[in-house]
């Protein structure tokens, strides 16, 4: 069976999180986007968590569905049949070898019962009730260690794996490797999550990466934004599968990941927001990673860190590897089509037409021909979804914190055409 799964979202209990993130939400949002399989998040906050063992329920082995008598109705008019998957994010900030680090990993379960065991040993060092995302000081080493001596089919997977100040590689606080960073549980470490800064394409540079796997999720904390990096497969629903295809990256099993153009992400180029200063590592590297306006150090981005430990070109390519597609969310197309913001009613209207057309957004970004989208939509917006499959854009790379700036109708950057999902 192929579907879409995107393994690392955000409960209303996280901080700068929409409280429109609940289940009920959750559940018809994935439909509509074209998820099949959605994070619950957060299983380490003891409101959530009860939340997910009230609403949901046992579906396939190792996933659950949302109760029936919780279920909303999709923009289709019609109810979901997402399923979830038990998933949590933790942030260890800790000194390991006379260096702070503040890194930031991705916990799977198969079960509520080693949600709960774990759970109750991470309570122990920590207050869970604080975040949805819990901070706690303990190492990543100790922190696979409760994990795999409480349930060997659990995983950790460490999260947006570049982001300077909260990941396992970041310029910030981070590791120039995962041995330094989860000791002899290591070998246990199968996949790393790429982040919106960074895509497949620059992980692959570096070669003490090949025998990891490479997932792509949306870490949202809103609605609109699940799904803007996720994860196809083509194997049965259940927790072993999933986490087995990406073990195994069997091209046949795992199909491709969807991705940011990397240049959007917050973190991609190196700068200071406050000074407005936004740097290639080129242009770091001439200023001695000095901000020329305020004369501190400048947040190294994503880019930059992925120069600084690769070891091939940044054009190498790796045939052998899960593909990938870069995407941009469709009502951001539809908002720059019609030159408006986002949270227009015009982009709600046909963001709503589009979706109940034809099903899902994944499938209008990806899958519909262009000339089928002519006959429904405005030329604009089908114009802006070809430009965007054929990688025709023009971006404004993102820096210390800023998201990055993405045209499809100014002069466009020409990137490598894009081959439909399915």
């Amino acid at each position: 069976m192929k579907f879409i799964a995107d393994l690392h979202i955000h409960s209303k209990y996280s901080r700068a999180t929409s409280k429109d993130m609940t289940l009920e939400e959750l559940d018809r949002w994935a439909d509509d986007k074209g998820i099949k399989v959605i994070a619950t998040g957060d299983f380490t906050h003891p409101k959530w968590l009860l939340e997910i063992k009230e609403k949901l329920e046992p579906a396939e082995a190792g996933l659950f569905k949302l109760k029936e008598r919780y279920k909303l109705k999709t923009i289709k008019d019609t109810f979901a049949e997402t399923r979830f998957f038990l998933a949590t994010e933790v942030s260890g900030i800790y000194t390991k070898n006379n260096k702070g680090h503040r890194v930031h990993n991705l916990i799977f379960c198969p079960d509520i019962e080693t949600v709960e065991k774990i759970n109750t040993q991470l309570s122990w060092i920590g207050n869970l009730s604080s975040d949805g995302r819990p901070i706690l000081g303990l190492d990543s080493e100790e922190l696979a260690k409760i994990v795999f001596n409480t349930n060997h089919r659990a995983a950790i997977v460490p999260a947006h794996c570049w982001t300077p100040w909260y990941s396992v590689f970041g310029s910030m606080s981070g590791f120039n490797s995962l041995e330094e960073c989860f000791g002899k549980y290591t070998d246990q470490i199968f996949a790393v999550e790429t982040g919106l800064s960074s895509d497949p394409q620059m992980n692959w540079r570096l070669s003490k990466l090949d025998k990891i796997s490479l997932i792509s999720n949306s870490d949202s904390h809103s609605l609109q934004r699940i799904g803007r990096e996720a994860n196809i497969f083509d194997t049965e629903l259940s927790y072993e599968a999933i986490i087995e295809a990406i073990k195994s990256r069997d091209p046949k099993k795992f199909l491709a990941t969807v991705e940011f153009f990397p240049e959007e992400g917050k973190y991609h180029f190196d700068g200071h927001r406050l000074c407005n200063i936004s740097f290639s590592p080129e242009e770091t590297k001439k200023h001695n990673g000095i901000c020329p306006v305020c004369g501190r150090k400048l947040t190294i981005g994503v880019m930059n860190r992925v120069e600084e430990l690769a070891d091939r070109p940044s054009d190498y390519k790796d045939e052998r590897r899960v593909p990938y597609y870069r995407l941009i969310p469709l009502d951001e197309v539809i908002a720059e089509a019609y030159k408006v913001g986002t949270a227009a009613k015009k982009v709600k209207d046909e963001y709503k037409k589009l979706i109940r057309e034809f099903k899902n957004e994944f499938n209008v970004l990806l899958e519909v021909p262009i000339e089928n989208l002519m006959n429904v939509t405005d030329s604009q917006v089908a114009e802006g979804i070809k430009r965007m499959r054929e990688g025709k854009v023009k971006i404004k790379p993102g820096f210390d914190g800023e998201y990055g700036k993405i045209q499809l109708f100014e002069e466009e950057k020409n990137l490598e055409p894009q081959k439909g999902l399915f």
